[in-house]
Parts: C-alpha cells; structure tokens; sequence
C-alpha cells in the first residue's frame, strides 16, 4: 500500500533502490499480485529487484513440504515457482516499460527465458547456485535451505550456463546470517536463508581456478556489473576519479574455509571443512588497507554509496 511513497524512499542516502518478494519468505515483505508490482515500477526511477517465486503455486504445493525433511525444500518451492513469476515479472515490466533486476537465479529454464528478455530484465546467480546441489541435503540439511532453494545439479549447470554466455549480470552472496540454534530447527520450522558474503570470494576463486570462469568474468560479475545496473558512482572500475577499492588475492594459495574464520555473528558456514584455492588476502577501501590477513587493520569508515537514477526503456 505504500508504493506510491518509492520514488521519495529511493532517494534517501545510501539507498540502492527496492527489493520486491514475489514468493513469501522469512519476515512479512511479500508483493504477491500484478498490480502491487506495476504501482511499484510506476513509482520508481530506479531498477527495481525481484525476489522471483510464484506465491500462488507455493500455496498450492504447501502439501509437497515434508516435516523433518529439508530435501523436500525444492520439491515445495520447484522450478515452475521461480520460472512462472519471472515470466509474470518480464511480462508486467515490458507493459509499464521499465527496467527490472531478477535475483538469485536458480533455474535452467529461467535462464534460458531471460536470454530472450536481456533488454528488459538483468539478473543475479549466487555462489551457493553455482556450487551446491539437492545431492547435499543428506550432508548440510538445514544448513542449506533457502529461497530460491538449492535444487538438483541440472539446474546448477544451468545457471553455469548463464555465467558462461553473459546472461547473468552481477553476483550476489544473499547473505542471511542465521544462527545455528535456529537453524537447528526441524524443518520447515527452520528458517530459510545462510550466511554468504565472506566466503564468496574464496568460492568463487577456487571456481576461476578449476577453469569454470576466467578471472576477469569474476571482476565484471562482482564490480562492474552491480556498478553498471544499479549506477553506483564512483564505483566499479580502476580509473581516474573512481574510488580505489581493492580486493587483493592469492591465486595459487590453498585454504580450507572453517566456521572458525567467520566475522559473521552467526558464526558458520555451509562450506565448512572445504578446500579451495584462491585466497582474500587484504581489502583497500579509498585506499587505504583495511583488512590483511583476515584481520581488520583500519577502524571503520564507511560511507553511503551514491546511486543515479536508471533509465527507462
């Protein structure tokens, strides 16, 4: 009911734009309707992000949701869920001509979708997409239960697909640090959601380094691709007049990820105990070091990142 205050909210400091939820998920921030959805593009200068699952067929599939089971998760929430409302989302963009932001892509077919669609929609994949598959909830149960879930590996080559043929725009991590206790929860009393943006860098340079990315498609996907989208000033290239922000890293240097290395007050990761190569060594932020060697070296001095209006179509 509040769409109509979007332009005004956008433009406060620091604010990227909007996040829509299309499918229900943890806290009550659901837009399940076409014209909630068109009110909100109607109002809004900037590129609206979508939360991409079918409200409707999630409650006509609640009796697919296994209590104790984790594995159920995408059986529950499946593809047609995720592809239904991204077609919903595309349609109702291209009517109110506007530009939108699909996040977390988790499907083959949505993939294969939107690369007829790129004038329209940009979209997000995350590293828990390209890495884990329904195979691990035998291994990782709650731990890797989220929305859009971690589904069978046809779906994560499918995003793959994505990376490799420019569909996909930007990574996100979707970070939502969750404790262990509530995770522990049985299913599906448990809440949907992990921790991600420590451990994206080192999952995805292990990535680059098994050959299924080259470095520089990891660059564009992390810094020029979210700075290009959402048009974040001053951000997102090394050039003359942008900010020198730096991740600096070790390409050859192994590591095992642990719950021990987690800056996060959750306090885990679903990737404990895993090896990779390719390693964060430090952080420049403005140019000056701010994290070396896992430690932070520099008090904090962040800043509300500028953002233009985008375009539409």
């Amino acid at each position: 009911e509040n769409a109509g205050d979007v332009g005004e909210l956008e433009r406060l400091p620091g604010a990227a734009g909007i996040k829509v939820f299309m499918g229900s998920s943890t806290g009550d921030l659901l837009v399940e309707d076409d014209e909630g959805v068109a009110s909100i593009l109607r109002n809004t200068r900037r590129r609206a992000a979508f939360h991409s699952e079918d409200e409707f067929r999630l409650r006509e599939r609640l009796g697919e949701r296994i209590e104790g089971d984790p594995a159920s998760h995408p059986v529950w929430r499946d593809e047609i869920a995720a592809l239904r409302c991204t077609e919903r989302l595309v349609r109702i963009a291209r009517q109110a001509r506007a530009r939108i932001h699909v996040l977390h892509i988790s499907t083959a077919e949505e993939i294969l979708f939107l690369e007829q669609h790129k004038d329209v929609a940009t979209c997000e994949a995350t590293p828990h997409h390209l890495t884990l598959s329904a195979d691990d909830y035998g291994r990782l149960g709650t731990l890797i239960q989220m929305n859009p879930p971690v589904r069978p590996a046809r779906h994560r080559d499918g995003v793959w697909h994505g990376i490799a043929q420019g569909i996909v725009d930007v990574l996100g991590s979707d970070h939502a640090p969750h404790t262990l206790a509530e995770k522990a929860k049985p299913y599906p009393a448990s809440p949907s959601g992990m921790t991600g943006v420590q451990t994206l860098v080192p999952i995805m340079l292990d990535h680059v380094n098994a050959g299924r990315l080259t470095l520089q498609r990891f660059v564009d996907l992390s810094s020029h691709g979210p700075q290009r989208i959402f048009g974040m000033a001053r951000k997102g290239r090394i050039a003359a007049g942008y900010d020198a922000d730096f991740t600096i890293v070790d390409m050859m240097r192994r590591e095992m990820i642990t719950n021990a290395q987690a800056g996060s007050k959750a306090g885990w990761t679903p990737y404990d105990g895993r090896e990779v190569t390719g390693w964060p060594v430090g952080t420049v932020i403005r140019g000056r070091r701010v994290m070396w060697e896992g430690e932070i070296v520099t008090p904090g001095q962040g800043k509300a990142v500028e953002f233009s209006e985008a375009l539409p179509v």
